[in-house]
């Protein structure tokens, strides 16, 4: 087992949480279509990340509704085309609350994220970081990260990969995708190849190693993503699927934080 390591620590703090409260007034013609009934079915649809009704929406009321978002959902106050104040709500033709600006009519819409990585093998092991950052800070993970504006996701990858090891890697195929709705998230892992075993951790990382599948900590990997997409790979390389390309792209919801394995798909021997 080769293990390399490093001392400096480094953290991240976690997003604020709790709910936005938002008075719908009906008059203004910039509230036209938002104000609703709050009705226990107005209520449920007016969640974050759940579509609302198609039907159009009566305004014969103002009401106070309050948009719930999970603890890593972003709030907005001010506009960042024009520096104003933005409201929360539901723009005309659309189906969920926005930020928006009255000022200049910007909508700003908040988007799932791209956490890109990679499997980097050499011979019969794998590459593992240890998390020098929170979530998670001291677990083990495969090297991986967000996705930078005008990067391919598989540049992304390789980006990730040499920030986080220190190591260089031919990108292969991609061989899992993993959606995590409840932060935002989707999860892509790439098959790779070390160029050579110059490896090193990054700032992000306390640690470095290459184990053989006998020697994965696995109750110390940090993520479910990370849990899954090392099971798939095993099974796929141990099946002989690897070798001539023959294995699937392995997908996978995760609907509840930092539990075990919960999947809407089986790992297929």
């Amino acid at each position: 087992m080769m293990r390399i390591m490093r001392g400096t620590v480094k953290a991240d703090r976690p997003a604020p949480g709790g709910f936005f409260v938002f008075c719908c007034n009906p008059t203004p013609a910039r509230h036209a279509g938002v104000s609703m009934p709050a009705s226990a079915q107005y209520q449920a649809a007016l969640t974050i990340g759940t579509p609302m009704p198609q039907s159009p929406l009566p305004t014969s009321s103002a009401r106070v509704i309050h948009f719930r978002h999970s603890s890593r959902t972003p709030l907005m106050k001010f506009c960042s085309n024009c520096g104003h104040a933005v409201v929360l709500r539901v723009p005309d033709g659309d189906n969920r609350p926005r930020s928006v600006c009255d000022n200049c009519g910007t909508i700003h819409y908040v988007n799932p994220r791209n956490v890109v990585g990679t499997i980097p093998v050499w011979e019969d092991k794998v590459l593992l970081c240890k998390r020098a950052i929170e979530p998670r800070y001291g677990f083990w993970t495969l090297p991986a990260g967000f996705m930078e504006i005008g990067e391919t996701t598989a540049q992304a990858a390789s980006r990730e990969t040499l920030e986080e090891a220190g190591a260089r890697v031919q990108v292969g195929e991609l061989f899992s995708i993993l959606n995590v709705p409840h932060v935002h998230q989707v999860h892509l892992f790439y098959l790779a190849t070390l160029d050579d075993l110059d490896i090193a951790p990054g700032e992000e990382s306390l640690e470095v190693k290459l184990v053989e599948e006998a020697d994965v900590p696995w109750d110390e990997l940090a993520f479910p993503t990370v849990i899954h997409t090392l099971r798939c790979f095993f099974a796929d390389r141990a099946a002989g699927r690897l070798q001539d390309s023959s294995f699937r792209l392995h997908s996978l919801d995760i609907d509840k934080p930092m539990r075990p394995l919960t999947s809407r798909a089986t790992v297929t021997p």
